[in-house]
C-alpha cells in the first residue's frame, strides 16, 4: 500500500505536470480532511514518508498564551507544556501518534475530491507562471476542439482559448490544425479558461511585422501606431532611426516579399505602411492614401484636421463604408473631418463672412477693413485679442496705438460676454463690474481665471487673486467681501 501510494503520486505529477511534492501534500491534506471524521474535534495531522510512502496520523495539541486557551483537547497552558518538556514555550506543538484510519466510501470520496482540487489549483499556477510573462507574444498551437465557434487551443502545458470575435471574418479551423495566434490575456480565475489568445487584435500585426522585418527587431525601424479592421485592411505607421534606412522600404520588402509574408498569415488582409511624423497634417496625409488631398486644416483646440479632396477622389479618401478614413483617424488620433473641394470652398466662405460680421459689431469696423482682418488669419475676437501686439500693427499700416485699441475692443467684448454668461449661471442681479473698487482690468484677469460671477469670487480666498496686476492684498480682501455681500453671504 506504502509503495502504491508512491507510484500514484509519481504517476500523477507526470500526467498533470505538476511537481510529486504537490501531489504528496495534496494527499496529506486529503488524508487529514477524511481523519477528521474518525477523530472529530482534534487537530489531525497526516504524513507521508518521502521514501517508504508510510501514512503517519497525529494529534496535535499548541502551547497558547491563557487568553487563548479554548479547545482542551488542542490546546495546552504554558504550565502543562512545561509539565511535558521543560523548554517549552508559547507556540510549542506536542504531536500524539494516532491509530491509522479506515478509508470508506465517503471518506474516500471526500479524499479524492481534496486531491482533484489541489491538482487543479497546481496547473492553474504553473499555467498562469508560465505564460503571463508571454502576454503580447505570437503563440503556436494545435486546435484542440471547436465549440459554437470558440476555438480551444492545446499550447503544450495549457490550454487557450479564443472567442469568435478573436477570429478573422470567415476563418474556421478544424481539429488538430496548427495555429499562431497572438496571446493577449492571462486571467487567473477559479473556473473556465485562463489563457486567451487573438488573431484579431493589433498586436498580431505588430507581431508579424517583428518576425518579417529584421530592422525592427534590430531596432532600426519602430512601429509607432497600428489601426485595424481584422481581415480586412490594417494601416501602419512605422518610423527610421537611421536616415539611411527607409521605414516603408523595410517593412515592405524586395518586391513586397516581407508584407505578404505578413498578408498570407492574415488570409488576404490588405496593410497600408506610412511613414509617421510630428506634422499632424502632413501624417494626416499620409495616412488617407491613395487619395489625394488638396487641403488641410488643422484644429488643435478640437483636435480636428479639415480635409478638402477633389470631388472625383471623395470615394477613395472614405473608402468602403467610410473604413479608409476611419483607420486614418484611429492610426493618427485625430477626428478626419472630410469635404470635397467645393464644400470646403462654401464652408470656408460662410466662415470669412460670419467672421467680417463679428469684427464690424464688435469693433465697430467697416466691412473692408474687417475683410482686411480675415485676409491676415484673424477669423474671431480670440485670435486678435490675444495676439502679439505687432501682429495686428503690421497689417495696412496700421500704428501700434490703434492696434493697441483693436486689441482693447476685442478684449472688452470677450470680457462682457464672460461677465453675462457667469451672471446667467450664478442667475446674480449684480456683475462683477458693479463691485466697488472693481475695473475692466482687474476684471478681465479674474474671467482668465474662470471667475465671471459674483458668486465664484465670493467663494475665492484673498491669496488666491493678490497677485493680479493693479490689485494689493488689501483691495483682494475688500473686493472679496463686497462679492459675499452682493451674493446674499450675511443676510439673516
Amino acid at each position: 500500500m506504502n509503495v502504491e501510494i508512491l507510484a500514484v503520486a509519481d504517476a500523477v505529477a507526470r500526467e498533470k505536470s505538476v511537481e510529486r511534492e504537490l501531489v504528496l501534500e495534496a494527499m496529506e491534506q486529503a488524508l487529514k480532511t477524511a481523519a477528521r471524521r474518525t477523530y472529530p474535534g482534534k487537530e489531525v495531522v497526516a504524513e507521508i514518508d518521502r521514501l517508504t510512502g508510510e501514512i503517519r496520523l497525529f494529534h496535535v495539541r499548541t502551547v497558547v498564551i491563557d487568553e487563548e486557551f479554548e479547545e482542551e483537547e488542542n490546546h495546552l497552558t504554558l504550565e502543562q507544556g512545561k509539565e511535558l518538556d521543560a523548554e517549552a514555550e508559547i507556540g510549542t506543538e506536542f504531536r500524539t501518534s494516532l491509530p491509522p484510519i479506515e478509508l470508506g466510501r465517503i471518506a474516500a470520496q471526500t479524499a479524492k475530491q481534496v486531491i482533484n482540487q489541489k491538482i487543479r489549483e497546481a496547473e492553474r499556477d504553473r499555467v498562469i507562471a508560465e505564460y503571463e510573462p508571454r502576454v503580447g507574444e505570437l503563440i503556436t498551437g494545435i486546435v484542440k476542439r471547436v465549440e459554437r465557434g470558440n476555438v480551444y487551443v492545446d499550447l503544450g502545458r495549457g490550454e487557450a482559448v479564443m472567442y469568435r470575435e478573436d477570429l478573422l471574418p470567415r476563418e474556421t479551423f478544424r481539429q488538430g490544425d496548427r495555429i499562431r495566434a497572438y496571446l493577449r490575456e492571462v486571467r487567473n480565475q477559479t473556473k473556465g479558461p485562463l489563457v486567451f489568445v487573438s488573431r484579431s487584435d493589433a498586436g498580431m500585426v505588430l507581431r508579424l511585422f517583428e518576425q518579417e522585418v529584421p530592422e525592427i527587431e534590430d531596432g532600426v525601424v519602430a512601429i509607432q501606431a497600428i489601426a485595424r479592421d481584422p481581415g480586412s485592411r490594417s494601416k501602419i505607421a512605422v518610423i527610421s532611426t537611421d536616415a539611411a534606412v527607409d521605414p516603408v522600404g523595410a517593412c515592405v520588402g524586395m518586391r513586397g516579399a516581407r508584407v505578404q509574408a505578413v498578408v498570407n498569415e492574415l488570409h488576404g488582409e490588405k496593410i497600408d505602411i506610412i511613414e509617421w511624423t510630428e506634422d499632424p497634417a502632413v501624417f494626416v496625409v499620409n495616412a488617407l492614401a491613395p487619395a489625394e488631398i488638396e487641403r488641410v486644416l488643422v484644429d488643435e483646440a478640437t483636435n480636428t484636421i479639415e480635409v478638402a479632396v477633389a470631388e472625383e477622389n471623395l470615394a477613395i479618401a472614405i473608402g468602403r463604408r467610410g473604413q479608409n478614413v476611419r483607420l486614418a483617424s484611429e492610426l493618427t488620433g485625430w477626428n478626419i473631418e472630410l469635404m470635397s473641394a467645393g464644400e470646403e470652398k462654401e464652408r470656408r466662405s460662410e466662415e470669412i463672412a460670419a467672421a467680417k460680421v463679428v469684427f464690424q459689431e464688435g469693433l465697430d469696423v467697416d466691412e473692408d477693413f474687417a475683410a482686411v482682418l480675415v485676409d491676415e488669419g484673424f477669423f474671431s475676437l480670440e485670435d486678435l485679442a490675444y495676439c502679439a501686439i505687432e501682429d495686428i500693427s503690421g497689417i495696412g499700416g496700421l500704428d501700434a496705438e490703434v492696434a493697441q485699441e483693436l486689441q482693447k475692443r476685442a478684449r472688452n467684448v470677450l470680457l462682457d460676454q464672460a461677465l453675462q454668461v457667469g451672471a446667467e449661471e450664478g442667475e446674480a442681479t449684480v456683475s462683477l463690474l458693479d463691485l466697488p473698487g472693481m475695473t475692466r482690468e482687474i476684471a478681465e484677469q479674474l474671467a482668465a481665471r474662470d471667475m465671471v460671477s459674483v458668486e465664484a469670487l465670493a467663494d475665492a480666498a484673498g491669496d488666491e487673486i493678490e497677485d493680479i496686476e493693479g490689485l494689493s492684498r488689501e483691495e483682494a480682501d475688500a473686493l472679496i467681501i463686497a462679492a459675499r455681500e452682493a451674493s446674499g453671504w450675511f443676510d439673516e
